[in-house]
């Protein structure tokens, strides 16, 4: 035990050791993360500011926003820096608080999705009980309940990862601390008691799907036997992409446990691990903000409003 050298911090390796690549690479991921950013907060501030808005199916969109905002600044700013100024180096607080921070966004996401699939079942499936149903008691505790579960679950990754010093090498090959290259380092003990957590993931990550396909079976069922085609469009354009987004990030996210761990840095790797935490968070806002004629409308108002006062202040 004398000999071991315990590792205080990690090296995050790059696919290039070319620093125009790198600093190529930088800005590219600066441009999806601004991009990101700018969608997510203008989702949540024309929610939050329009009345017209107030209803649990845009409440829980909100909730999305916000978890896509974190989701995505948790891993991406500090890899633009580590790219700009060529540095690899990333402490062993900073890896752990990024990987309990990035699990945490990533399971709440998961959960909330579930939650917006309910929401659509209950307002689609039985249209008559909705105000009852979703109250907005209802409505603030399945939101916490995503998050408090998604904290949970975090902290339960986190404290098998980082429960043994890693003493055998710091090199992470991705540009974050991912839990795969994690457990690639870790002792073995620490290996078979994630392996058996990621196990249980997996199993919640398809128990979730089972529930999300189930609901949205009986959706669309109920979707087919309407009348009114602007009532069956209306359903599907509010349906179809919850389960578009839920789809793409529960299978990048079963990807990203389940797939083969490389011992280098490629651009297959990092177009994976860009897949599963970068798209998400960049295609969601397109997905429920330019998608949805609310959204685009409430958007037009707070537009015209700031315009006007912006007018009233110049002229003045």
């Amino acid at each position: 035990m004398d000999n071991l050298t315990i590792i205080t911090e990690f090296l995050l390796m790059n696919i290039s050791n070319s620093r125009e690549l790198q600093v190529l690479q930088g800005l590219l991921f600066l441009v999806i993360y601004l991009g990101a950013v700018a969608g997510n907060l203008v989702t949540i501030t024309v929610i939050v500011r329009d009345a017209h808005l107030h209803f649990p199916m845009y409440f829980f969109i909100g909730n999305l926003s916000l978890i896509d905002f974190g989701y995505i600044t948790v891993t991406v700013p500090k890899s633009v820096v580590n790219f700009l100024t060529g540095s690899k180096l990333i402490s062993l607080k900073e890896c752990a608080t990024q990987t309990f921070l990035y699990i945490f966004f990533g399971s709440s996401e998961l959960f909330i999705l579930v939650v917006m699939a309910y929401d659509r079942y209950v307002a689609i499936c039985h249209p008559l009980h909705y105000g009852i149903t979703m109250t907005s008691c209802l409505c603030t505790k399945l939101a916490g309940g995503s998050w408090t579960s998604g904290l949970v679950y975090s902290a339960m990754h986190t404290g098998t990862l980082f429960r043994f010093p890693f003493t055998e090498s710091n090199v992470i090959h991705q540009y974050f601390c991912d839990v795969s290259q994690i457990m690639n380092i870790s002792s073995r003990t620490v290996q078979f008691s994630e392996s058996v957590a990621l196990g249980v993931s997996a199993c919640i990550v398809l128990l979730c799907f089972v529930i999300l396909l189930t609901s949205y079976a009986k959706i669309f069922s109920t979707v087919l036997h309407m009348h009114s085609v602007e009532a069956q469009n209306k359903a599907l354009s509010t349906c179809s992409p919850q389960l578009a987004t839920f789809i793409l990030f529960s299978f990048s996210g079963l990807f990203a446990i389940l797939g083969p761990v490389t011992n280098a840095s490629t651009i297959p790797a990092l177009l994976t691990a860009m897949f599963y935490s970068m798209v998400p968070p960049f295609v969601n806002p397109i997905i429920f903000s330019l998608r949805n004629r609310e959204i685009k409308n409430a958007l037009g108002r707070m537009f015209n409003t700031s315009f006007h006062l912006s007018k009233r202040v110049f002229v003045v």
